[in-house]
């Protein structure tokens, strides 16, 4: 072992939530170290594929596929992965893991710096209070240990500080927040909001709410419409741990980030009932040291901060930090997708989008709401979706050759719309994480993922997809897609649960704090704690989690007269 400097905190993980929890740490004054298995990422530098069109890359953006079905073939499944951000997501061959080959868990990843910040889809949605309500009142799941009114705030915080474009729409089902000016609807999507909120009473389609600035923020500028995003952003114009979260941290003059190290356990002191450090294997080395701390966040992503707990087994806990319940690695959950519809819709052909808008629309969920009950399933689903005019990449998919091939390319062809529903998920008990009796490279367990859906998530796909036609057809559309099958869990890319919060220690992993259940100073704030699924994107609320609980954690440390002065 290696003797390290005692720091305040250790982060693991510098995603979504371990930015957030970086970032606010040192702004209240602690010495943090952040960890991360992955490699370095400087921002900006190392976006290689930002701004280079498809006919620059030897397959013209599509990729090897040979490659791909050899080294990638969860990761390919992804919708950011490309040819262009390739280099943001894990070699599966070299990071494998055990699932059910007859329902595989898609499991995506990234391990670099920022993790999958910088390829996430940037939907930025509060849950409602009828979402922390529902499982507690309709028996299915736990109930959360917190109410909307708990974390309300720090959603606001959150937003205020990431940049959130939208619009104040006044529904319950979907809170507003503080939002920067919405980015418009084009013609099509507007012509489908007049037509949905007219023929079906109910439902409502809104710009989508995203973390890509539509005016300058805190220094940072608006979104020039470059696109894709899932390439990198060197403007920093949407939220990534690497634009912003980071950045923050590192101006306090407070935070210390390490690299390529893998943790493979979490110490813990039985006298005390406290952790103490983080043991950590060098990537490229093997080389194994420990890091001392006063409090530990776990943000490694829902499955890498399960299984960290999992691995730190001690005599106090055999079965895993925090695990003598075993209810660690249980309840594993994603959002339910499949239902995808897309029409060709008719008209507007003297209008043409310009640029690649970062957003899309949203209709949020109307079922199961009020007076509105469906018996086919319990809970809801939303929709996300767009409308756009096809370019010259038809020509891949048409019969015409030669001249003909020339000539039909040489004008913009039909609009199209697709609506994809994303479906709640109830939590289950045998959907898991364990671990495996395999290792890796680095001589620790493969993580074991079980995970099935149950009649309620194919019922609900099965439901959105009919809605969906219904709808489009409403507004004139040509049915040329329709999907309603659920697709493999994990490709969401949404996972939660495992670690879930809970006020009953016997039936939670961690408390309403963030805290594992009996040890004060070990938090999880990324997916894994989440009770429930809700059906809109998560990581609004793993933010705000985060810096609710680094105020609590802080807190913690100058009552007991432990942080540094």
């Amino acid at each position: 072992m290696t003797d390290t400097p005692l720091f305040d905190a250790i982060v693991v993980g510098s995603g979504i939530s371990g930015g957030m929890a970086a970032k606010e740490l040192t702004e209240r004054g602690l010495k943090v170290l952040l960890l991360d298995r992955g490699r370095h990422v400087t921002h900006g530098e190392d976006y290689v594929g930002e701004d280079r069109p498809p006919w620059d890359w030897r397959f013209h953006g599509l990729g090897d596929r040979q490659a791909y079905a050899k080294d990638y073939p969860v990761q390919s499944k992804a919708r950011a992965f490309g040819e262009g951000s390739t280099q943001f997501f894990v070699n599966d061959s070299e990071h494998p893991y055990e699932t059910d080959a007859d329902a595989p868990f898609s499991w995506i990843r990234g391990y670099h710096l920022g993790g999958r910040s910088l390829t996430w889809g940037r939907a930025t949605f509060r849950l409602s209070p009828t979402n922390f309500n529902e499982p507690g009142q309709d028996g299915h799941g736990s109930a959360w240990p917190i109410s909307y009114d708990d974390i309300a705030p720090w959603y606001s915080h959150v937003e205020k500080f990431i940049g959130v474009t939208g619009q104040r729409d006044g529904l319950d089902i979907l809170p507003d927040g503080e939002f920067l000016p919405p980015m418009p609807l084009n013609c099509v999507e507007e012509h489908a909001k007049s037509v949905i909120e007219a023929k079906f009473p109910g439902r409502t389609l809104i710009p989508e709410r995203s973390a890509v600035l539509s005016q300058e923020h805190n220094g940072r500028p608006p979104c020039h419409y470059c696109g894709p995003c899932y390439k990198g952003c060197s403007t920093a114009s949407y939220f990534s741990s690497n634009g912003v979260s980071l950045p923050a941290a590192e101006a306090t003059g407070r935070l210390t980030t390490v690299t390529d190290a893998i943790v493979a356990g979490v110490d813990y002191d039985p006298a005390t009932k406290r952790v103490t450090g983080v043991r950590v294997i060098d990537a490229k080395t093997k080389e194994r040291r420990t890091y001392t701390a006063r409090t530990i966040f776990l943000n490694a992503s829902t499955i890498g901060s399960i299984m960290v707990l999992l691995q730190s087994r001690s005599e106090a806990f055999p079965n895993g930090l925090g695990n003598n319940n075993d209810m660690l690695g249980r309840y594993l959950m994603d959002h339910a997708m499949g239902a995808v519809v897309t029409a060709r819709m008719p008209g507007f052909l003297d209008q043409q989008p310009v640029g690649n808008r970062p957003v899309g629309i949203y209709i949020p969920r109307y079922e199961n709401l009020g007076d509105r009950k469906n018996p086919a399933f319990q809970r809801g689903f939303g929709f996300q979706g767009s409308a756009w005019r096809s370019t010259w990449a038809r020509g891949a998919e048409g019969m015409e050759l030669g001249a003909d091939l020339k000539q039909a390319m040489r004008m913009p062809g039909p609009w199209h719309m697709m609506l994809v529903g994303f479906g709640e998920a109830l939590p289950r008990a045998d959907n898991r994480v364990t671990l495996s009796s395999k290792v890796d490279q680095w001589g620790l367990p493969l993580p074991d993922i079980r995970h099935h859906w149950s009649d309620n998530e194919m019922a609900i796909v099965r439901e959105a997809a009919a809605q969906a036609a219904e709808m489009l057809k409403a507004c004139g559309g040509e049915i040329v897609q329709y999907a309603d099958k659920p697709t493999p869990g994990g490709l969401a890319v949404h996972e939660m649960g495992g670690a879930r919060m809970g006020s009953d220690p016997a039936t939670s992993v961690t408390n309403a704090h963030n805290q594992v259940h009996g040890i004060d100073n070990l938090y999880v704030t990324d997916g894994a704690c989440m009770t429930a699924t809700g059906n809109v994107n998560p990581s609004l609320t793993y933010m705000a989690l985060t810096a609710r609980a680094v105020e609590h954690a802080v807190a913690q440390l100058d009552n007991t007269g432990l942080k540094a002065r």
